[in-house]
């Protein structure tokens, strides 16, 4: 799946604002994205747009709070 961000705070070593990123899935209401470091960490899910929903067999890793 692939999501823009949206977010207000822009940091170069971790997000930056409109800059589509891919996920993972979603994780405990949040979203796994591979950020600026190259590795996937969890960020709120209103922090971002889905572009493409194109699901990948990790998209739905754990909905349980």
């Amino acid at each position: 799946m692939k999501v823009k961000y949206i977010g207000k705070i822009s940091d170069p070593l971790e997000l930056i604002t409109d800059r589509v990123y891919d996920c993972l899935g979603l994780e405990y209401d949040r979203f796994r994205v591979i950020d600026e470091t190259g590795e996937d960490y969890l960020y709120p899910k209103e922090e971002f747009v889905i572009i493409d929903e194109q699901v990948t067999e990790y998209t739905v890793l754990n909905t349980s709070s």
